[in-house]
């Protein structure tokens, strides 16, 4: 089971300067090493997008992004709901969501309930003398 005992006197601060500072530069080698290998995957990535990869029903030829496109249409016409999201997000039209975190003092949030509260009390006496 996880708990303190599995792990104590194995942490950092209980390691000599020169543990610490080894452990460190082989974790920058690593790191170094996992961000060469992602960029690598990135530029074959843009090698494919960018080649001709397939040919249309008029013959001619596709490259790897149109091709992608194709697909990705033809499988929301079938109506598979990812592949709407796939082409609104890329067509840059993902709606943005945005959380706001404030403090606000109790009393002005009162006030705004209140008023909130007394437009929906008005908007329901409309409705029920039909204006």
């Amino acid at each position: 089971m996880a708990n303190y005992d599995n792990i104590k006197g194995k942490g950092f601060d209980h390691r000599t300067t020169d543990e610490a500072r080894e452990i460190g530069r082989k974790g920058g080698i690593r790191s170094g090493e996992v961000r060469r290998e992602k960029a690598d995957l990135k530029r074959q990535m843009q090698i494919w997008l960018d080649a001709d990869v397939a040919r249309d029903a008029n013959g001619n030829y596709l490259t790897g992004a149109e091709y992608m496109v194709q697909i990705a249409v033809q499988e929301m016409k079938k109506g598979n709901p990812k592949f709407w999201e796939l082409i609104r997000d890329t067509a840059g039209q993902k709606p943005i969501d945005r959380i706001q975190i404030a403090e606000i003092d109790a009393e002005i949030m009162n006030d705004v309930d209140n008023i909130v509260n007394e437009a929906e009390a008005e908007e329901n006496a409309d409705e029920k003398t039909g204006d």
